[in-house]
């Protein structure tokens, strides 16, 4: 490829010519895949456009590397596949997206049209087989098509709720002539509506009224970018604030009304808050099991407002006392405009007050005995040395650990799978971020058994060079699978030893990666420093206490109230380290 201007649109001599031609024109500048039979004459057609091309190991890695570019940019993420396996590769990633609202357009390549439905060599029916995990699904048929299709794809992937769309690209379009096909012009993205008046006023009405009020933001706030707005609107109001996994960011993680994450493996101050609460102003969050724990118990005595720019998440799983489908950020400027002119009764006070007693009282502490690794520590320093960095992080044990120790300055600062809780995500995600804001750092926060999922990937940083920092946390076992058998089937572990996981600073030198390794407390400091400081990728494996688990803990199926900070089981508790004091 080279860096010639996009060609006008009459100069292209085939399908897959215009096509490159029309993600030029979206402004895309950045595509991850893998080529292959099918997608061979768009991939020839690369060659003459200006687009760049990150050439993935994996077709998972590069669904998952255009998912991660997504998160960290706002923007839409391309990836592209060959036909049969290498679209189905893509699979996990798309769903990924479409489960954590992340603005997609994956293009793979099909048969030809007069073989569709013949079993052809790496034929499958993509069309069919991502339907469910898809915003739309395009199967083009004809050239001519392509405009519509193109335009389509680019605004149902931004519109309303972000979302994967699919295009499924037959050889015989992309080889077919297309001189005759208009220059590519993206589709306008209609906004969302604000939320209704009389709905607004009875908000602002239930927030001046409520003795014991608490926000609850979501991944929606970042998705919205209202990110500004939200942070108003706590301001102006006071009101003490949680967020889910996904809303972590849309306060600074010092605010004085945030009381941390909700949920399973929330903080016990934003649970206890929520349980008490009489008033719920949710704003982009869904109610998910993680943060509800048992939905039947989950905050009792609160009335909810529901303010969200999906209307179907609106009652879908906790009925909404008054709803705000629409623009986020439009409905939360008129709520803290609202609550200027009719400020919250005197109760919220002391309300206030026991919240933030709360809050400090169940502080978290990084005390633990012994010389061994202190995971939440770690990670509570690397926070501090590098508060601006984009975190992309993996699933497993860590993830909470990150979620619960580090601070974000904005939402799109920690990339994580959060409803799908897809392990491989990390890597090729931090690629993604990487590729998308060349100048921020990334730090990638990984587990062992996470890292080996898409372990190939680190042939792609090494080969761009993209100045990836790799933190592994490596307790040789699927840590949370082991901590659940311990708490719920009794100890009876299965399938979890991890214990013959490779030498990884070695295996990260042999694709060409600077690794270190430590393995006790006192070299925390100099090898974070170190990490941070080298220019260029770099690997830091750290070896962590098998059996240490993250506290607290909401049992499945319990109400938020019921959080352990040990097993149950044991006579002993485990030494309070990272624990309400």
């Amino acid at each position: 490829m080279n860096a010639a201007s996009p060609t006008a649109a009459a100069g292209l001599r085939n399908g897959a010519a215009w096509v490159a031609h029309a993600l030029e024109a979206e402004g895309v500048d950045t595509i991850f895949g893998y080529p292959g039979g099918a997608i061979m004459p768009f991939y020839d057609a690369l060659v003459d456009s200006a687009l760049r091309h990150v050439l993935v190991r994996h077709e998972q890695g590069a669904a998952l590397a255009a998912n991660g570019y997504a998160r960290a940019s706002g923007r839409v993420g391309v990836c592209v596949a060959t036909s049969g396996p290498g679209a189905s590769n893509l699979v996990t990633g798309i769903a990924d997206g479409l489960l954590d609202s992340v603005p997609m357009v994956c293009i793979t390549g099909q048969v030809g049209t007069p073989l569709l439905g013949t079993d052809a060599f790496q034929e499958l029916d993509v069309f069919g087989m991502t339907m469910p995990i898809v915003k739309h699904s395009f199967l083009v048929r004809r050239v001519e098509d392509l405009p519509h299709v193109l335009r389509e794809a680019f605004r149902l992937a931004r519109e309303g709720r972000p979302g994967p769309v699919l295009i499924d690209l037959p050889k015989d379009v992309q080889v077919g002539a297309a001189a005759h096909l208009p220059a590519h012009v993206p589709a306008p993205v209609e906004p969302e509506p604000a939320p209704a008046d009389a709905a607004l006023a009875q908000a602002i009405a239930a927030i001046a009224a409520a003795e014991k009020p608490v926000i609850y933001g979501g991944g929606g706030i970042g998705i919205a970018d209202a990110v500004d707005e939200f942070r108003q609107f706590v301001e102006v109001t006071g009101i003490p604030t949680v967020l889910t996994l996904r809303g972590l960011g849309a306060l600074p993680g010092n605010h004085p009304q945030l009381l941390g994450m909700l949920g399973m493996h929330g903080s016990r101050a934003a649970n206890i808050a929520v349980q008490e609460a009489d008033l719920l102003v949710v704003v982009g969050a869904r109610f998910d099991d993680r943060a509800t724990g048992k939905l039947a118990e989950f905050a009792p005595f609160a009335r909810v407002i529901h303010l969200d720019a999906d209307a179907y998440e609106i009652s879908k799983l906790r009925t909404a006392d008054i709803a705000l489908p629409g623009d986020v950020g439009a409905g939360l400027r008129e709520l803290a405009a609202g609550a200027l002119d009719h400020p919250g009764n005197g109760a919220q006070d002391g309300w206030r007050q026991r919240c933030a007693r709360n809050r400090q009282r169940h502080a978290a502490r990084y005390d633990a005995p012994g010389q061994d690794i202190y995971a939440p520590a770690l990670l509570k320093r690397l926070s501090e040395l590098a508060p601006d960095a984009i975190v992309s992080c993996d699933v497993g044990q860590h993830q909470m650990w990150v979620a619960q120790h580090c601070r974000f300055a904005h939402p799109r600062n920690h990339l994580t799978s959060g409803a799908l809780g897809t392990m491989g995500f990390g890597l090729p995600a931090a690629m993604g971020a990487q590729f998308a804001c060349p100048d921020r750092r990334v730090v990638l926060v990984n587990g062992d058994g996470g890292f080996m999922m898409n372990v190939q990937e680190l042939v792609t940083i090494a080969r761009c060079q993209l100045p990836i920092k790799m933190i592994l946390l490596d307790n040789s076992s699927l840590g949370m699978v082991r901590q659940w058998q311990e708490l719920f089937f009794d100890r009876r572990y299965s399938e979890i030893d991890l214990s013959d996981n490779p030498d990884f600073a070695a295996l990260a030198r042999v694709c060409g990666i600077p690794a270190s390794r430590i393995e006790h407390r006192g070299e925390v400091e100099g090898a974070l420093a170190a990490l941070l400081a080298a220019p260029g990728p770099g690997l830091l494996h750290v070896k962590i206490d098998a059996r240490a688990n993250v506290w607290p803990l909401v049992p499945p199926n319990t109400a938020n109230s019921q959080m352990l900070d040990s097993n149950p089981n044991d006579k002993k508790a485990e030494p309070a380290h990272a624990l309400p004091a």
